[in-house]
């Protein structure tokens, strides 16, 4: 039988995927980040968090712009 996996919080996560905590904060908002809430506390499973990093939740291109984004080229 497998030891059960245990929970994590936000600064474990951040430190396993080498991102800021608001990061973090902002991929539960609005990207669907595997979070559980216990009262106010988030709290994580570390295989649930890769398993969403591998799969397309963690595929944009947050931070590094998308084509056609930035400034705009006019004709001279």
């Amino acid at each position: 039988m497998a030891p059960e996996e245990g929970w994590v919080g936000i600064e474990e996560v951040a430190a396993h995927l080498r991102v800021a905590k608001e990061s973090i904060y902002r991929w539960v908002d609005s990207k669907g980040f595997p979070a559980h809430r216990v009262g106010r506390l988030l709290r994580f499973k570390l295989s649930e968090v890769d398993e969403w990093v591998t799969t397309s939740g963690g595929a944009s291109n947050e931070g590094r712009g998308s084509p056609g984004s930035g400034p705009r080229k006019t004709k001279p």
